[in-house]
């Protein structure tokens, strides 16, 4: 089929690296894996992060010229007509605002992944965005979660015509490089102290809750003074300030690195031993994936579907969503059994090989896909 492919929050060709950006070209990925041809239908970015009514009406009358325009454009022969549209993360902040029409319009189904539902939305700054995303859920033929713990709002939300299916966030892992000499090589790079464990915490730095995890995180590690470890922080953005500000205390014990590329990163995720992100209204985060496909062992906040990735007491630990406490008790009861670090590193790159890989997700995408497509032609 021909998917017709939009992410409203950043496009997967973005030049500016995120979780989010890693998995809309994980799901173009997987589509095209699956047989389909991808074209990326809109770059409309329709996120407003300051509650502007005035921009959301903007927003929407923009998106409804684009959408009038890609329709004409395909009725007059311009550009080929898509099969299916798939919009990749569907929420108040970043609504879908051209699928929903450019659907309806030519007849063919709509799909989401990763939408969710904020009811509490209603009636304030962001009632413009919430009613979008309602008016989006409603006409959709099929919602893939990617957060399990969306399901129980974005169910109800669609209409009868609408499939829930879930889907575990996935990847393509590389193979690891080996730990030895990834560890030398960090090592020497970054002037870490012999014997230290060797945290590790990949972010980006910006407002809002990517600061406050960092922030918690510090707010633990200071407590954890006393012990030997040294923290390795991947991530840049426009709060790397305040980030630096909060691990002032410990300063001498932390490493900015700012954003690595991907063949970087995944060597420090060979080296190091431990991932730590408490993870504050985290989705699920891809970097957390990412350590336990390389073999890391996690230790993160329960938030959000974070468990539906990390399972706690095999492949990492998790503790209570905002609890520095709970955070550096956990943290210090690993330290003390660092034994126990090696096992789970195992098992987590066991558990995303068998679960979480490219090749599951494009063979589950492709059946619903396939399915909505032909219950739409009925």
């Amino acid at each position: 089929m021909r998917v017709a492919f939009h992410a409203p929050l950043k496009p997967p060709d973005s030049d500016r690296p995120s979780g989010d950006r890693t998995m809309a070209r994980l799901l173009v990925r997987a589509l095209r894996r699956a047989g389909h041809e991808v074209e990326l239908a809109s770059r409309l970015r329709s996120r407003d992060g300051a509650g502007d009514p005035d921009r959301q009406r903007r927003l929407a009358a923009l998106g409804a010229r684009l959408a009038d325009r890609y329709v004409a454009s395909v009725r007059a022969g311009r550009r080929p007509r898509p099969d299916l549209w798939f919009t990749y993360h569907l929420y108040y902040k970043a609504p879908d605002l051209v699928g929903p029409a450019v659907a309806a319009s030519l007849g063919i189904p709509y799909a989401v992944a990763e939408a969710s539902v904020a009811h509490k939305r209603a009636g304030g700054p962001w009632d413009g965005g919430h009613r979008a995303v309602l008016a989006a859920l409603s006409g959709a033929a099929l919602a893939v979660g990617l957060n399990s713990r969306d399901a129980a709002l974005v169910r109800p939300a669609l209409g009868p015509q609408g499939r829930y299916e879930q889907l575990r966030p996935f990847l393509e892992p590389p193979a690891p490089p080996a730990p030895g000499p990834a560890r030398s090589e960090l090592a020497a790079a970054l002037d870490l102290p012999a014997g230290a464990p060797v945290l590790l915490t990949v972010g980006m730095m910006r407002p809002g809750a990517k600061l406050e995890s960092y922030r918690l995180l510090a707010t633990a590690l200071a407590g954890l003074a006393g012990r030997p470890w040294t923290l390795v922080a991947v991530g840049d953005g426009p709060a790397r300030p305040q980030v630096a500000e909060a691990f002032a205390a410990i300063a001498g014990r932390v490493r900015l690195t700012g954003t690595l590329p991907a063949d970087r990163l995944a060597r420090i995720y060979a080296a190091a031993d431990l991932l730590v992100w408490p993870a504050i209204q985290e989705a699920y985060g891809m970097a957390l994936l990412e350590a336990q496909a390389a073999g890391l062992p996690v230790l993160a906040g329960d938030a959000g579907g974070v468990p539906d990735i990390v399972r706690h007491g095999s492949t990492g630990v998790l503790v209570p969503e905002g609890d520095a406490a709970a955070f550096a008790a956990a943290l210090s009861g690993l330290l003390d059994d660092p034994g126990r670090l090696p096992a789970m590193g195992e098992a987590a790159r066991r558990t995303v090989l068998a679960e979480h890989g490219l090749d599951a997700a494009a063979a589950a995408l492709d059946g619903w896909l396939r399915r909505a497509a032909a219950e739409v032609r009925r």
